[in-house]
């Protein structure tokens, strides 16, 4: 099988600026799952998404491919995941190349090992399926959930408000990191999450979301922890 690794790094990130190429730990942030992709000998390719002359230059110096820039189209703020992977798709089918199997991993995902890429990789494999995300348990029942009712704080779903936590059926989060794909299945539905979706679960340590100056924080936090 062809596979794939695609990283959508975009420039103009507002809230930290020049996010995907900030400096963590003595590097590059968008080195961490460059390097992490080329451990897993998984790819045939390694690409970086990018409209950002800079961030190209960066990926290029850590040996990922950039074969083509992103458009403009998909270079804003409301462009999704699902745009930008069906863009670079097409891209390379303009060039004559095809993938059976594409992984989109993060520019910040400086807390993945390529233990979990491949896990991840070999669960699509051997359940068939469409896409296998990585996830986080909530720490916490969500369906004890609480809400500010005009001043006020009170229970979202108060059907649950007598019931134990243990009792509670378990909730997950997208954890941000990366998403595998089987392209073929990804163009008939166009979507990342499906009835055919499968998943690994992470720790809580295991990946951070960033998109805040307190994200960039809890990043560092886990990575000392971890190297600890």
């Amino acid at each position: 099988m062809r596979n794939l690794a695609v990283i959508p790094a975009r420039g103009g990130s507002k809230r930290i600026s020049k996010k995907n190429i900030k400096e963590f730990n003595g590097q590059p942030i968008i080195s961490f799952p460059i390097n992490c992709l080329k451990e897993s000998k998984l790819f045939d390719e390694i690409m970086v998404s990018t409209d950002d002359l800079e961030i190209a230059e960066i990926a290029k110096k850590y040996e990922a491919k950039i074969p083509f820039f992103r458009s403009s189209t998909n270079s804003d703020d409301f462009s999704t995941l699902t745009d930008v992977l069906l863009e670079v798709i097409e891209s390379y089918r303009q060039k004559g190349v095809e993938y059976d199997n594409i992984c989109c991993i993060l520019p910040t995902a400086a807390l993945i090992t390529k233990d979990k890429i491949m896990n991840a990789y070999n669960l699509m494999i051997d359940n068939n399926y469409g896409t296998v995300v990585p996830v986080i348990k909530y720490s916490y029942p969500i369906q004890r959930a609480l809400k500010d009712d005009g001043g006020f704080l009170k229970m979202k779903d108060l059907s649950h408000i007598n019931t134990r936590s243990q009792d509670l059926e378990d909730s997950y989060h997208d954890s941000g990191q990366f998403y595998w794909i089987n392209t073929e299945k990804f163009l008939a539905d166009k979507k990342i999450f499906t009835d055919n979706t499968g998943f690994v679960e992470l720790k809580e340590f295991e990946a951070q979301d960033v998109d805040t100056e307190e994200d960039w924080i809890m990043l560092e936090l886990k990575h000392q922890y971890k190297r600890n």
